[in-house]
């Protein structure tokens, strides 16, 4: 089925998303960084559920943040919010890749009545920094930012260019993979396309939560949760294995695959999402 635009407009933003059709309760979708809605098409072909996968906030169609504004990850769990109030969902499956699964398990510990289900892929919680590393992290944020408008964005003759050199991109990617995020990704200039994303996304963060700060949110999580890993992804090396503890209960998922496996190997990672959806159905 084929996906359908549409927009939220969020505190002087328009937020773009992809939407489908289907039966069930609704899922909310959240991409990882630098990607953007169309990271989930490969699924959405896998399951006939009622689906809205989201451009965060300078990603794909998605508007950027008002010039001058330093924003945190939070802020995308606000927007989160927003978008679930503007649908209408009060209760809702929350899915998360990458830095998506880290602003999900930031909102279902938020907001526990609204998310009955959390599946994460490649992800479980926010990246941290040491409370000890937060006065030089700030410092080569702020280093950054000045330095911003000495810098410009990449430009490609050609779409097959652009396309190449995301396949190089962080865990790696497929041709196949690239060309889907690379077409809502890519925007024409003077001499070519160039990438539509916030330069900002790029900058060092300015301020990260702590490992401690991580552990509260995530166990605050109520909902049943699948954790989808990549054995040839971030999952692979047990990065996740001591948050996982923090966890009453959660269903692990191993999955042959990279950091985008739901872009590259989608049947298996729907049949996995399947069998825990249908089986936590509340």
């Amino acid at each position: 089925m084929a996906a359908k635009e549409k927009q939220f407009h969020v505190f002087g933003q328009t937020l773009a998303a992809l939407s489908w059709d289907g039966e069930g309760e609704p899922v909310l979708a959240l991409h990882g960084w630098l990607d953007n809605a169309a990271s989930y098409i490969p699924l959405a072909a896998q399951w006939q559920r009622p689906m809205v996968a989201l451009d965060f906030s300078g990603h794909g169609h998605s508007d950027h943040r008002p010039d001058g504004v330093v924003t945190h990850l939070v802020d995308h769990v606000r927007d989160v919010l927003a978008v679930s109030d503007q649908l209408g969902w009060q209760r809702f499956t929350l899915v998360g890749h990458s830095m998506g699964a880290g602003i999900a398990c930031l909102f279902a510990a938020a907001f526990p009545d609204r998310v009955s289900r959390l599946v994460l892929i490649e992800g479980l919680g926010p990246p941290s920094t040491p409370g000890k590393d937060v006065a030089s992290t700030l410092r080569k944020a702020l280093d950054d930012m000045m330095a911003l408008a000495d810098k410009r964005k990449p430009v490609y003759a050609d779409i097959a260019d652009a396309v190449e050199a995301r396949t190089r991109g962080f865990g790696g990617l497929s041709r196949e993979a690239s060309a889907l995020l690379s077409e809502r990704g890519l925007m024409p200039v003077n001499d070519g396309w160039t990438w539509r994303a916030d330069s900002r996304l790029r900058l060092t963060s300015s301020l990260r939560l702590t490992e401690e700060q991580v552990e509260g949110f995530v166990r605050a999580i109520q909902a049943p949760v699948c954790l989808i890993l990549g054995e040839q992804g971030m999952g692979g090396n047990g990065m996740f294995d001591h948050r996982l503890d923090w966890l009453p209960e959660a269903t692990v998922v191993r999955l042959a695959g990279r950091h985008h496996l739901h872009m590259e190997a989608p049947e298996a990672v729907a049949e996995a999402m399947n069998t825990f959806l249908d089986g936590n159905n509340r």
